[in-house]
């Protein structure tokens, strides 16, 4: 199962369109996409870090 990274639901309970374009522009991921655990997240000037406790780190690429 996979669960959308900004609400944390699992990804096929609602419509994520809102949390899509979220991710995508203004925010960082704050859930695991794999397990739904909150994420510890790191912003920078340059970008972004996210971490899951089991499943690892995550960063943006900087434009």
């Amino acid at each position: 199962m996979s669960y959308c990274g900004y609400c944390g639901k699992p990804a096929d309970e609602t419509d994520h369109a809102a949390c899509a374009s979220r991710l995508g522009v203004i925010d960082p991921p704050r859930f695991c996409a794999e397990c739904a655990r909150r994420m510890v997240v790191q912003v920078t000037p340059t970008g972004w870090a996210a971490s899951c406790s089991r499943h690892g780190e995550t960063t943006s690429t900087p434009a």
